[in-house]
């Protein structure tokens, strides 16, 4: 096959990497696309792959040791790998085979590379088509959509997943085009890797990324249209509280016996040795009991455990040619959330406020947050809300759609849905002050050019620091110490950004920190003015004192109050060391880049922007995209930080979708026969 013209159609499936390490898939049919697909993924992220299967079985301790018990426990309780083998037999049979190629491919790729692949994984070997839908449903249900952290805690606070996500129609464009803004922040580790690719077949020719181990393109475009995802504001699990009565429960004022099952656990020992531990699992009509409360057992009910559908969703939303195509698959619900952002090539723009959303009889979203009364059928969910019954936006006035994981309704201005017309449960009312940045940036621009879209993309001005400086500034001076004094100076002279040389970013960071949101302000949020508020402190002298605790706190860990940004918050990654930009959400920060602690008051990425595409729907297609960690992890590979000094420099690279554009920037070609 070596001889094969460039522009012919593919007799062979082949591989084209580029070089940041893209694998751009061709597939002579759909079957092996999936095949080829399962194989790059082991050469970017082989080791990583096999460790979340083997998650995903349950089987961590058994095959790793003690630190992977309570992951087991709660795969094991959550029954993900039964699930994942019924699921397998739903499938219907040509996506079965698909799932069946990605396996494959993943177990070709050890045999043939047996020293590429880390020993102590490939007991993971030989995968199953089951074992992707079983790591599917860890990640989406049990991860995104519900994690042991928040059910063991009872808490749904927010997680550090989040997103950007616009559309812009043609009307707001200087093009005359639609535009696309993907921009998820997920954690830049374990199961939340995205992975670039392209994947060509017969019936599709689609470019974006997928979460390592995912066999399908979760977020994308072709030619003729491209979504993304957001985290949407979506209550898809509840806990439920039991009252025991004997050795069962009371529901509906009678007593029913749980549900167990007992199995067995194996905990490999540090001698090798397996060591045995009973699990028992005990259900409610309502699901799994996770966890006691007061003594009181705690059942979790999750939606979507019944559709199976949602990786043939994906894929088949990468195959739509237009907009009611698109929408006809939307309709299937399989995926059990996410907002969709969408834009297309003949200019209509959507946000589908997507998800399996329970029909409840009672309670706001708030009411559904806690913990709910399990003694009665009154409050037991048994259906979800269809398609038409799902906030969403098509084609608005405006011309323009966001979502910074704000509710549905703020999505663009003039409000184009009303938060009155749909149940009080369906979402929270609120707009934080990175979806008011996201919106004021759309807004204030009424013709947004494609590098225009870029640059905003990249903003790191903090809509906190616009909206209360007025306020601070001269408190400070009026209250403040010597030092609230200074610091005053510096806020005032500051750029109100996170740039890599921004001086008064750490100090008003330090200080909205020790902030209570809550009640910070004088006024709060106001939902008819979700754009202006909350705003004014509501205690000056309380606020002043923070500034001084903040400012004597920045001296003595930097010497300086006027520490620059990029000093303090570094790109660091892998054998990369950068001074960084952007930072947390909660500052009205549209470039979100989540840093924790690292060393000597240094601190290090570990979430926000990821993968992140910024798309034209031009006749060709334009598209300029950033996988800022690097397309890879597998150790020695040379794409596991190579886009990191483009993030640091606000830069996307360009997307190479045609054979002539990929062919002139090979890296290396794999064919099979």
């Amino acid at each position: 096959m070596g001889c094969q013209s460039i522009g012919a159609p593919p007799r062979s499936t082949e591989i084209l990497w580029d070089t940041y390490g893209v694998p751009h898939i061709y597939g002579k049919d759909v079957r092996n696309a999936f095949y080829a697909f399962g194989w790059s993924q082991m050469q970017s992220h082989g080791n990583l792959l096999l460790r979340l299967y083997g998650q995903a079985r349950g089987r961590g301790a058994e095959y790793w040791g003690e630190e992977y018990l309570e992951s087991d426990k709660w795969t094991l309780t959550m029954g993900v790998p039964s699930r994942a083998r019924s699921w397998y037999e739903a499938q219907n049979p040509s996506f079965r085979s698909y799932l069946d190629g990605f396996a494959e491919g993943i177990n070709a790729y050890v045999k043939e590379n047996p020293n590429l692949i880390d020993d102590s994984v490939e007991v993971v070997l030989p995968v199953k088509g089951e074992d992707i839908l079983a790591h599917l449903q860890r990640v989406l249900h049990f991860t995104f959509m519900v994690n042991p952290e928040q059910v063991l805690g009872i808490s749904k606070q927010k997680s550090k997943a989040g997103s950007n996500g616009w559309s812009i129609a043609p009307k707001r464009t200087a093009s005359g085009n639609a535009m696309l803004l993907a921009n998820p922040h997920l954690p830049w580790s374990d199961l939340f890797l995205w992975y670039e690719a392209q994947i060509t077949a017969p019936g599709i020719n689609t470019y974006g990324a997928s979460l390592v181990g995912i066999p399908v393109l979760n977020i994308a475009f072709n030619d003729n249209l491209g979504w993304t995802h957001t985290v949407n504001t979506h209550d898809g699990w509840d806990a439920y509280e039991l009252k025991l009565s004997g050795d069962g429960y009371i529901f509906d004022g009678k007593v029913r016996p749980f549900e167990t099952k007992t199995t067995q656990l194996k905990v490999k020992q540090k001698n090798g040795t397996l060591r045995s531990e009973p699990l028992e699992i005990k259900s409610s009509v309502h699901g799994p009991i996770v966890t006691q409360k007061d003594g009181k057992p705690i059942a979790l009910r999750v939606v979507g455990l019944n559709r199976p559908g949602t990786l043939e969703q994906w894929w088949d939303m990468g195959r739509a040619r237009n907009f009611s195509q698109f929408q006809e698959v939307l309709r299937r619900l399989q995926l059990p959330m996410f907002t969709v952002m969408y834009a297309d090539r003949e200019g209509h723009i959507m946000h589908l406020f997507n998800g399996q959303v329970p029909v409840h009889s009672q309670g706001d979203f708030k009411y559904w947050q806690g913990i709910i009364p399990g003694d009665t059928s009154k409050t037991l969910w048994t259906k979800i809300h269809p398609y038409q019954d799902l906030p969403r936006v098509i084609d608005p006035p405006s011309g323009w759609l966001q979502n910074a994981n704000d509710p549905p309704w703020t999505t663009t201005f003039p409000l184009a849905i009303k938060a009155d017309d749909y149940p009080l449960y369906m979402a929270p009312r609120s707009m934080d002050f990175r979806a008011q940045r996201s919106a004021r940036m759309l807004d204030e621009d009424k013709k947004i050019s494609f590098d225009e879209m870029i640059s905003y993309k990249h903003s790191t001005r903090m809509e906190l620091a616009d909206r209360i400086l007025d306020d601070l500034i001269p408190a400070a001076r009026k209250y403040g110490n010597e030092v609230a004094k200074r610091a005053a100076t510096v806020l005032e002279t500051w750029d109100r950004q996170a740039n890599v040389d921004s001086k008064g970013a750490v100090l008003f960071a330090n200080w909205a920190v020790e902030l209570d949101f809550d009640k910070a302000f004088s006024k709060p949020w106001i939902e008819r003015l979700p754009r202006i508020t909350p705003d004014g402190l509501a205690n000056s002298k309380g606020a002043v004192a923070l500034l001084e605790t903040a400012a004597a706190k920045v001296e003595k860990t930097y010497g300086k109050l006027d520490v620059a940004w990029g000093d303090v918050f570094r790109l660091k990654h892998g054998n990369v060391d950068l001074p960084g930009n952007g930072g947390d959400g909660d500052l009205g920060i549209f470039r979100v880049i989540d840093f924790a602690p690292d060393s000597e008051g240094k601190f290090k990425p570990v979430a926000g922007d990821s993968y992140v595409a910024a798309i034209e729907f031009s006749k060709p297609v334009k598209a300029m995209a950033l996988t800022g960690y690097g397309n890879a992890t597998q150790p020695g590979s040379p794409h596991a930080t190579q886009q990191l000094p483009m993030m640091q420099e606000k830069k996307l690279r360009p997307v190479w979708r045609t054979r002539k554009e990929i062919t002139a920037n090979l890296e290396e070609r794999k064919i099979f026969k």
